[in-house]
């Protein structure tokens, strides 16, 4: 395992190594020393979310990916997906996003793409890694004339192809007659997501899509709207919408809110989409790839509609890895990989796109909304029936973390004498300091019995890692918001 780099990418607190500016130099040398090889004149795509120590840490990245031999494109603020979509279609050796999506605002981080658009094997970012973290900088350096340094370029006039790629998907103004809410987390999405959905046909309500570059994910965005769904679900009676959508801060996430205020996750999004794809032949390999916190009601709803069902780790990354694998299976031209995870980051897998879009998500859905006929949203994801889930969520700091075995029995334990529990999955987070715990019953228990079990689990935790009074949350993942005990 690398030391820094975890399920995506780096990520940090602004200020605290790694996150500083003389890190992100040595990042950006050793990231274009490896991704470029001896293509000294390649192109690195570079792109950021809206947080105010965003151009800072970009700076510092591009200055070392110059010191390289890079010409860094500048493609300034931009969904990450839109950053993966034009390493494509330029030809460029690789690309970076500074981000660190769904986090807090005082947070940061960078992660990589490859020339195919997706995120880097864990062996390069070892490569990577050790030659950063090099005790003398001075023999770890490339060594290149001056005639050979890099340069900068102005990517911001790219973000049109962008938009012109995800509307050349869909019929001209076909979301006419839509009134929908965007809340776009004061983040990557609030320039270009409002752009898109208007300019296919919707009456746009925009919602924190004013960046400050400190109000990015504050009580806003598609993590906000899980926890939340009433606060949507009042604004789309207010104004009288159709329903209301949710992108986190990079925008490769996107969660829904029906016309009766019910949250639609990635789970009913991966459900519908399967049924849409398949159903005009489109679906790869016909099944539907998610990790293991999925819920066992949308197992069933694919299962019964013929498909099948892949699991991998939890992390966007490895459902990728997984539909590269059945596309080299099965690759037949005009066919979509789909997978994602429960949060809202859904892969819609084909040449051009590889990786998770929000935005390219929530069209998708649109689209299959619209051709099913139903008259609202709700009526439309009524199908896909889901059993009692909660995903706990506790901060632990950065203390001592529980051994991966004792995890294990804890599992098998817990499981043994609860009855009605038919899933347990306990895991530290890969990209913040959090504990989580996801529970499942077969109706036997409640929400709130499970939700009883995860708190004292979360305790255990908080306290081997020595936090007192520690934040949990309780994520309701049957119909969403947060449950208080």
């Amino acid at each position: 395992m690398t030391e820094l780099f975890g399920t995506d990418g780096i990520r940090g607190t602004v200020g605290k190594w790694p996150l500083v500016p003389e890190f992100f130099l040595e990042i950006g040398k050793s990231a274009g020393r490896i991704l470029i090889s001896d293509n000294n004149n390649a192109n690195i795509v570079v792109g950021r979310d809206t947080r105010s120590s965003g151009p800072m840490l970009q700076s510092a990245l591009v200055s070392g990916l110059m010191a390289s031999g890079v010409v860094a494109i500048d493609a300034e603020v931009i969904p990450t997906s839109g950053v993966a979509w034009l390493i494509k279609k330029m030809g460029a050796a690789a690309g970076a996003v500074i981000s660190a999506s769904h986090n807090p605002v005082e947070q940061n981080g960078v992660k990589f793409f490859s020339a195919d658009g997706q995120k880097l094997s864990p062996d390069t970012e070892r490569k990577i890694e050790r030659i950063a973290l090099a005790a003398n900088m001075v023999e770890a350096e490339t060594r290149i004339p001056s005639w050979k340094i890099g340069r900068a370029t102005n990517g911001g006039v790219l973000h049109e192809l962008y938009i012109q790629a995800l509307l050349s998907e869909h019929p001209n103004r076909f979301l006419e007659g839509l009134k929908i809410i965007l809340d776009c987390a004061n983040g990557a999405a609030s320039w270009i997501a409002p752009q898109v959905f208007d300019r296919a046909g919707a009456r746009v309500i925009a919602l924190n899509a004013s960046p400050t570059g400190e109000n990015i994910n504050v009580k806003c965005g598609s993590e906000h709207i899980r926890r939340y769904p009433g606060e949507m679900g009042a604004l789309i009676q207010h104004y009288q919408a159709d329903f209301g959508l949710a992108f986190d801060g990079d925008a490769d996430r996107v969660a829904f809110v029906d016309n009766t205020g019910k949250l639609i996750d990635g789970d009913y999004i991966l459900g519908l989409l399967a049924h849409y794809l398949g159903g005009h032949g489109w679906l790869l390999a016909n099944s539907v790839v998610t990790t293991t916190m999925r819920n066992a009601g949308l197992k069933t709803f694919v299962e019964s509609s013929g498909f099948k069902m892949f699991e991998t780790r939890v992390g966007d990354k490895y459902v990728v890895e997984k539909l590269v694998e059945l596309k080299s299976q099965n690759n037949q031209v005009g066919q979509f990989g789909l997978g994602g995870e429960q949060s809202g980051h859904v892969i819609l897998l084909n040449d051009e796109f590889t990786t998770g879009d929000g935005i390219r998500t929530a069209l998708y859905l649109m689209h299959a909304y619209l051709e099913s006929g139903h008259k609202n949203m709700g009526d439309f994801t009524a199908s896909v029936n889901k059993t009692p889930q909660i995903i706990a969520s506790a901060h632990v700091g950065s203390g001592p973390r529980i051994d991966r075995n004792d995890l294990d029995s804890l599992e098998e334990q817990i499981i043994d004498i609860t009855p009605g529990i038919n899933r347990i999955n306990l895991r530290y987070s890969g990209t913040e300091p959090i504990f989580r715990v996801m529970l499942e019953s077969d109706h036997e228990s409640t929400e709130e019995d499970l939700a009883q079990i995860a708190y004292e689990l979360c305790q255990d935790a908080q306290k081997t890692s020595g936090v007192n009074d520690g934040k949990i949350d309780i994520l309701n993942c049957t119909r969403g918001g947060l449950i208080s005990l």
